[in-house]
Parts: C-alpha cells; sequence; structure tokens
C-alpha cells in the first residue's frame, strides 16, 4: 500500500519529525492540529476562534487528500482545560452535526500554553 503525506507548511513538522496528514490507501490520519494560522504562523486567544482554525486546517489537509470532513470517522479533542469544553460545541456541531463521527476528548497539557485545543482525525473516503 503506497503512503502519501501531506504536510500544512507548518514550522512545526520539520522541526519535530511529523506529517500534517499521512493517506494509506482510502485511510486519511491527520495528526493533532492547533488552531495555528500557518500563512502567519500566529494564535489567537480565544478558544472558539482557535477550534474554528483547527478545523479549517484539518479541512485543507483533508482537501489534499481528495478528501473532507465529511469522511471523518473518528475525532479526538484535547484540552489543557477539559471544563472548556462545552464552549466549543456549538462551531464542533457546524462542522461535524451531520457526519457525528466517533469522538474523545481528553483534558491534557499541550506543548504551547497558548493552545487551547487540539484536534486529531481520522477519515476514510467514501467511494
Amino acid at each position: 500500500m503506497n503512503r502519501e503525506r501531506i504536510s500544512s507548511g507548518s514550522t512545526f513538522e520539520a522541526q519535530i519529525g511529523y506529517s500534517r496528514a499521512v493517506v494509506a490507501g482510502d485511510w486519511i490520519f491527520v495528526s493533532g492540529t492547533t488552531g495555528f494560522d500557518y500563512a502567519t504562523m500566529s494564535i489567537a486567544d480565544d478558544l472558539l476562534e482557535q477550534t474554528e482554525q483547527c478545523l479549517k486546517n484539518i479541512e485543507s489537509a483533508l482537501k489534499q487528500a481528495n478528501s473532507s470532513l465529511n469522511d471523518v470517522v473518528r475525532v479526538t479533542y484535547v484540552l489543557p482545560n477539559g471544563s472548556e469544553f462545552e464552549q466549543c460545541w456549538a462551531v464542533l456541531r457546524k462542522y461535524f452535526g451531520d457526519v457525528r463521527p466517533a469522538a474523545m476528548m481528553i483534558s491534557a497539557s499541550l506543548l504551547d500554553p497558548r493552545m487551547k485545543i487540539e484536534i486529531e482525525v481520522t477519515a476514510l473516503r467514501q467511494k
């Protein structure tokens, strides 16, 4: 099976040694993605803005893999402050309300204290 690596252009990918996404057959595995705007390497202070940017970054990676958020079958949310998760629900419904992937939320520290959420997804391209 061929593997295709997808990069967002984030400096983190080269520094740490990972890909934004890896495509293996019809499966797409998108790495934990934060709310950084990779074009400017800036991040908003607001949790909801970061959540929205995470999903835009994920959507971009999926598009490069000839896929979309509609193909997401699994999502994991990581927040340093788990009690803030409910604040994200409206944004998450906007992107996943019809898709309704299997999901999990973990409360854990993130690499940079400015990061308020990190999201990873697994998608299966529809035939």
